[in-house]
């Protein structure tokens, strides 16, 4: 009777984290795509708005942006080729079945329920090696630190595909464990296509599979290498991510330049390096600063040496990525979304470490510890990222809202934003987020229509030349095919 009454309890506990992540997740649900890195949320929610407009067309993927700043090459087509539009297809699907909410909040909602999911796999793999308690704190950990809520509910697929790679963990690890590892199983069908559209979503899940990798180990020493099961495992899952590749080299104009992310102006290790990824963005932005605590507990916790190694291929993994990725997770902080399950698991272990005193008077310190440490992570971390939520050019979304109004549905327009295709987006059309070549030329390459947010004096001179269709303290449209 007792079992069971403690078996409701932490079913109760489990569903009432799931729906405070849910909920908290839904602040700000409606606003623009206008709010921190919506440059990348526009870029992936155009593809999506292409599929609505244009078609499904998912082995040609399309987006608003028509510059040759991604690529360095003039892309008129507007293609993009990034990751397989899996995360596109959902967001645009789930619109056309429910066009009462609006394609960008289909967007978070795909986001919302794909981080929800990462976070029952990681509660599930970490539940599976150290109990229901650590698998409890590593979901409250990962569902509630602020950077987490604020990422799983933009439009980027990167959390989608942290879910997908945790599934991916989770199968294999159920798979593995039997005594016959048959191909016929449903865990080893369910790994494969988890791990397979982790991959498209995101090739950098390659980092992520070294838990896997570590588990083969763990089961079968080193004559895992005769596995033929194992190896089909590997050759299958990556399959798709290769055939997409290859096929994305027909179309260069439509491939941004990647080269950079790895180790741009060679920050690799210089101090700056360090300073960026470990005090910045773990230790303060992520963590809150006082959650480093729970990370160095995890850390200094006694484990079994199988666990040891088991925490490490996660560690391993998070940082791998960190270094090979340098450049790329420097310059943008939501590359380190793949890292939160990490963090998460050693935090929770940390925290079950402090919480298990011997006597107590050490009992009732560490729990005051546990809270007080615990509450400053979540204080400091939503002090930092709650600006993260503001649209701080407004300008751009009222702007975007008259020239959707004010222009034809197939008007290509020059949206100037240093690049940025945020304000590209808002228009609903086409076109340019930036001055790339003399404006005649994009006269001549197509240009219909000029916009700018926030206009000065000067911008406003260009109405000598061409025709001005509306003016305001917040913008002023040009006609670029009539004279005043």
């Amino acid at each position: 009777m007792q079992l069971n009454k403690l078996k409701i309890l932490g079913i109760g506990f489990l569903l009432l984290v799931f729906v405070l992540g849910f909920a908290v997740r839904l602040y700000r649900f409606n606003g623009p795509v206008a709010d921190w890195h919506s440059w990348r949320q526009a870029d992936t929610s155009s593809v999506s708005r292409n599929f609505v407009n244009n078609g499904f067309d998912v082995l040609h993927p399309t987006f608003q942006d028509l510059s040759n700043v991604p690529s360095g090459l003039d892309n008129p087509n507007g293609y993009r080729f990034v990751e397989f539009p899996i995360y596109n297809v959902l967001q645009a699907g789930g619109y056309e079945l429910i066009p009462q909410m609006t394609l960008e909040e289909w967007g978070r909602l795909i986001t919302i329920l794909a981080s929800l999911l990462s976070g029952l796999f990681l509660y599930l793999i970490v539940k599976k090696r150290f109990g229901a308690l650590v698998g409890g704190l590593s979901l409250v950990f990962f569902l509630f630190l602020p950077f987490n809520i604020y990422y799983d509910r933009t439009i980027l697929p990167d959390p989608s595909m942290v879910a997908a790679s945790l599934g991916g963990i989770y199968f294999f690890y159920l798979w593995i464990e039997k005594e016959k590892t048959s191909l016929f199983s449903f865990k080893f069908l369910l790994s494969l296509l988890f791990t397979a559209v982790a991959l498209l979503l995101k090739p950098y899940a390659l980092f992520f599979v070294l838990p896997m990798a570590y588990l083969m180990w763990e089961r079968f020493g080193l004559g895992f290498w005769k596995k033929y099961q194992l190896w089909l495992f590997v050759i299958i899952s990556l399959l798709p991510l290769l055939l997409w590749r290859v096929w994305m080299t027909q179309y260069p104009a439509g491939i941004p330049v990647s080269g950079w992310l790895f180790n741009g102006n060679n920050i690799r290790f210089k101090p700056a390096y360090f300073y960026w990824i470990f005090a910045d963005r773990i230790a303060r932005l992520i963590s809150g600063y006082w959650g480093v605590v729970f990370v160095a507990l995890g850390f200094l916790r006694k484990y079994k040496l199988k666990d040891l190694v088991f925490v490490l291929s996660f560690v391993v993994s998070s940082l791998t990525y960190l270094v090979v990725i340098a450049a790329g997770n420097v310059q943008h902080d939501y590359y380190q979304i793949l890292i939160i399950p990490s963090l998460a698991m050693l935090m929770a272990l940390g925290a079950d470490a402090l919480l298990k005193p011997f006597d107590n008077y050490h009992k009732t310190v560490a729990y005051l510890v546990f809270i007080v440490c615990f509450g400053f992570t979540l204080f400091f971390g939503w002090y930092i990222v709650r600006d993260y939520f503001n649209i701080n050019n407004p300008s751009i979304v009222v702007a975007g809202e008259a020239v959707d109004k004010l222009t034809p549905k197939n008007a290509k327009v020059i949206a100037n934003y240093n690049g940025d295709t945020s304000f590209l987006y808002q228009t609903k059309r086409s076109g340019w987020a930036s001055f790339e070549k003399p404006l005649p030329q994009m006269i001549q390459m197509g240009a219909d229509y000029l916009v700018l947010a926030n206009p000065t004096p000067t911008d406003v001179q260009l109405g000598k030349t061409y025709k001005i269709v509306a003016q305001t303290a917040q913008y002023v449209l040009f006609d670029l095919r009539q004279k005043p």
